[in-house]
């Protein structure tokens, strides 16, 4: 797979994580160690990672991510209520929508899951959030590429952090330590991935100034 290829099919996978093969810990070790030759901010390292395969605990974080999943698909930003007015890409909505409801449903079977954290020793400050997420966001991305270099599928979450403090004290996460995401990683079924239609990029580039 050329670097080109694995960053164009690298899909959040939602409806074709196979729930019923094991995936080995050894295979989710290698994709973290390739993760973690991102960059840090002053390459500080503050990242820690949670990789859950009990089941009762998986079935306790799933059960949390579905109660927030169906907060936001109530709402009027939920995928499937965006751009009504645009025929090709409402259908593409409501697909996004149904997956990401799939997904709800069976989170907590999920073989592997997968919580990238960041510690701070501390709350949240305020000011340059950019700066602090931006010391575990890039490896959290670059474990999802090795997982798909490895026939993985996942899928970027973060619905559960409406409930974060229940789910901190399901991983049993000390206080100073903050969630990132929750990224669902099994072996997916059927055959490959294609890149996602995406707008013009001159729609989105500008150079020197808006």
């Amino acid at each position: 797979m050329t670097p080109e290829v694995l960053l164009t099919t690298t899909r959040s996978v939602r409806k074709r994580l196979d729930l019923d093969r094991p995936v080995p810990l050894d295979l989710v070790r290698r994709a973290l160690e390739i993760a973690l030759q991102a960059p840090s901010g002053s390459n500080r390292q503050t990242w820690q990672w949670l990789v859950v395969t009990d089941a009762a605990q998986r079935a306790r974080i799933g059960a949390v991510y579905a109660k927030a999943c169906a907060a936001y698909l109530a709402t009027g930003g939920a995928a499937g209520n965006l751009f009504a007015d645009d025929p090709v890409r409402s259908a593409v909505q409501r697909r996004v929508h149904d997956s990401v409801a799939h997904l709800a449903d069976r989170m907590g079977d999920v073989p592997v899951l997968v919580v990238p954290c960041i510690r701070t020793g501390g709350p949240l400050q305020a000011g340059n959030q950019a700066g602090l997420w931006g010391s575990v966001l890039p490896a959290a991305w670059s474990y999802m590429l090795a997982a798909r270099s490895f026939g993985l599928g996942t899928a970027w979450t973060t619905l559960h952090l409406a409930h974060e403090r229940e789910v901190a004290e399901i991983l049993d996460l000390p206080g100073g330590v903050h969630q990132a995401a929750l990224i669902p990683t099994a072996y997916y079924t059927g055959e490959t991935f294609k890149p996602a239609a995406r707008q013009p990029v001159d729609e989105v580039l500008h150079v020197d100034r808006w």
